[in-house]
């Protein structure tokens, strides 16, 4: 099965999370891109406009819903990926409202990402 290739932003405060999915997505063929959190991300002058985010929930300075309201309001509808550590019912809804398509536990399994990259990038 051929899938697009596409780029993915990474949005993680955990270093190691950030480069395992680097390499990992890269293995795959994606280009990737990496912030350290909310902020870097909104002040990169060349923010881009096309790909795939995905985006951890608990980070410092602000949450990973409240990152993708401010690319909201920026016009920026690029499909977005929450992971986080634990997965209530309220944030699965805040998620979908602010306009996630998935939300993933972690740890991540097998090829969930990879498999919610490649559909949203389809």
């Amino acid at each position: 099965m051929s899938h697009p290739t596409g780029l993915v932003i990474v949005v993680d405060d955990d270093d190691a999370v950030r480069n395992s999915l680097k390499f990992a997505l890269e293995l795959e063929g994606l280009t990737v891109r990496l912030f350290k959190g909310g902020a870097e991300l909104l002040a990169a002058s060349d923010l881009p406009e096309g790909g795939c985010y995905v985006i951890d929930y608990n980070m410092p300075g602000m949450t990973g819903i409240e990152l993708v309201g401010h690319l909201r309001q920026r016009r920026n509808d690029c499909p977005a990926i929450l992971i986080a550590s634990q997965i209530s019912d309220d944030l699965n809804r805040r998620a979908a409202r602010s306009g996630f398509r998935i939300v993933l536990e972690k740890p991540l399994h097998d090829s969930e990402l990879l498999d919610s990259i490649h559909a949203a990038l389809a």
